[in-house]
């Protein structure tokens, strides 16, 4: 499956902001049973700052220990300007080359991105999620639309609320630690992400799958040509 054939890239910002609308529609919330789950990936892409080169990285681990059984990094163009809030489409399309080089696809997908804690309800957790019809769950380090109150002990959670619609969740994975927010990609709903978000913790704030993606890139990014 390619990108081109799923989503025509859109060609005005205009174009773009539809297409998530219309996109959206087919995000499905549905229940996740945490227990079966054997393995999780993490999802980074960094791009060059004033070329249009970008890296993305999968990595594959099992969910009983966070052992990566898969990774792939791919080097590629960037065809998308950044524009805030469209990010999906600057980054969907890296990722999905990578996930196409894959031996071994997880059963579910953490994304170093938002889902439904978007303006549009529609962030690049949820935008991957449909092109690769996967469990897919937003993890943010910072918060893109909505609200929190004072933040919880470690392992608590606290909503996300745009108005009155609860669009996510702040986690609190290390104590004295800022948290991450979670929010639904696809297939999923915000109690299996904040579970599966949980399980994925080891020692430090950002879970293992995410952090490990970050690695990869970060060393695709150091590597000779």
């Amino acid at each position: 499956m390619s990108e081109n054939r799923a989503f025509p890239l859109p060609q005005t910002i205009a174009e773009a902001i539809d297409l998530q609308i219309r996109l959206r529609e087919r995000v499905r919330e549905e229940p996740l049973d945490t227990d079966c789950l054997r393995l999780v990936a993490g999802t980074d892409v960094s791009f060059e700052r004033f070329g249009s080169e970008a890296w993305a990285g999968i990595v594959v681990l099992r969910m009983e220990d966070m052992q990566v059984v898969d990774e792939v990094a791919v080097r590629t163009v960037v065809r998308f300007p950044y524009v805030p809030g469209l990010l999906s489409f600057r980054e969907s399309p890296p990722l999905l080359e990578a996930w196409e080089q894959l031996r071994t696809k997880p059963d579910v997908v953490l994304c170093d991105a938002h889902g439904r804690a978007h303006p549009r309800r529609f962030g690049m957790a949820c935008h991957f999620g449909l092109l690769v019809d996967t469990p897919t769950i937003g993890c943010a380090k910072s918060l893109l639309c909505g609200e929190v109150e004072t933040m919880s002990p470690m392992g608590d959670w606290l909503p996300i609320h745009d108005g009155n619609e609860l669009i996510g969740a702040a986690l609190c994975t290390q104590p004295h630690a800022r948290p991450v927010y979670v929010s639904i990609g696809h297939r999923v709903d915000l109690p299996s992400a904040i579970e599966v978000v949980r399980r994925c913790v080891r020692k430090h704030r950002i879970p293992e799958p995410l952090r490990l993606a970050h690695e990869l890139v970060t060393r695709a990014r150091k590597a000779p040509l």
